[in-house]
């Protein structure tokens, strides 16, 4: 076995390994290329290659320097990205080249057991994540989620509001100026540069990977949800909304038109993502529909010498 070092946007080992093993969008070349291509990190992956050059396992990540200093990030814009490694010693192989840096790491992991064993690293935050099982038939789907979300997108039928999939990028600037309002008003946070999301829709809805929904109601959109597709997941990945509009029920519509969708087209799982611990509204809207609720678990490895940069 050894570990060697490649670039996982190019690398078709990187490629193999990712259809070996449960694998998620944040693992795949076009997600790992939006990230450069938006940001310009030097983004990286160690693999873990047998003797006849198989790969065995895998973890990306960013080597990132700036006001914050000089840390590895597995991965920078990611709700969570598990390394791919199924055995605790691959694991060990890959761990030992990233705490080699003597840097400041930083990993989120869902699906993955292993770095959570790992007494190198200590858990400094955690975030909910939903999921839906899609494999039931559709009326078992509608029977299924919550009542209140029944209603909701009954209401939002009956008041006119209408969903449709975006098959022009002019739609992607409505749906950034939504998104950068929403920011703004409720998390008084910067958002990402449209360039992020221009880069999404070129490697991913230019592709039919991915799919960008607005709900208008009466010719204007009040809420629109940014969707990324991967293997057999859809995976809801931005959502915003006008808020003066919102007793409309919009981003429930959205959601059941999504499931439909994704059914259609033959998605066995809808990944809702990340929440923060402290968000209860939007775990409330994803636990109406989710038929599973995990932690994703925010682990840190801290060289001993490590001193935190001023104002952090």
């Amino acid at each position: 076995m050894a570990v060697i070092c490649i670039d996982p946007r190019s690398d078709p080992r990187w490629r193999q390994l990712i259809h070996q093993q449960p694998s998620t969008v944040f693992h795949s070349p076009d997600w790992l290329q939006v990230l450069v291509d938006t940001y310009a990190f030097e983004l990286q992956a160690y693999l873990l290659v047998d003797e006849t050059g198989e790969p065995k396992a895998g973890v990306p990540f960013c080597h990132l320097k700036d006001s914050r200093g000089e840390r590895l990030v597995v991965l920078p814009f990611c709700d969570y990205c598990d390394p791919l490694a199924v055995q605790p010693a691959d694991w060990q192989l890959l761990a030992d080249q990233l705490v080699a840096h003597n840097s400041l790491a930083t990993i989120r992991c869902l699906h993955n057991p292993l770095p959570l064993t790992d007494a190198r690293f200590t858990l400094y935050n955690k975030a909910h994540w939903h999921g839906l099982d899609l494999q039931p038939n559709l009326p078992t789907l509608w029977s299924n989620i919550h009542d209140s979300a029944r209603r909701a997108i009954k209401k939002a039928e009956r008041a006119g509001v209408v969903v449709h999939i975006a098959d022009q990028k002019a739609a992607l600037r409505t749906f950034f100026e939504m998104h950068l309002n929403t920011r703004k008003a409720k998390y008084r946070m910067l958002a990402q540069p449209y360039l992020f999301f221009e880069n999404i829709w070129r490697h991913f809805m230019e592709k039919g990977q991915g799919v960008l929904m607005l709900a208008d109601y009466q010719g204007r959109s009040i809420g629109a949800t940014l969707f990324l597709a991967w293997q057999n997941t859809l995976f809801y990945k931005f959502n915003t909304s006008v808020p003066d509009q919102l007793a409309f029920r919009p981003n429930d519509l959205i959601l059941w038109r999504s499931i439909e969708y994704a059914k259609q087209h033959g998605f066995t799982n809808l990944d809702f993502g990340l929440s923060d611990w402290d968000q209860a509204g939007l775990i409330r809207y994803k636990a109406k529909f989710a038929t599973s609720e995990k932690t994703i678990s925010f682990l840190r490895y801290t060289p001993a010498q490590y001193t935190p940069p001023p104002n952090t």
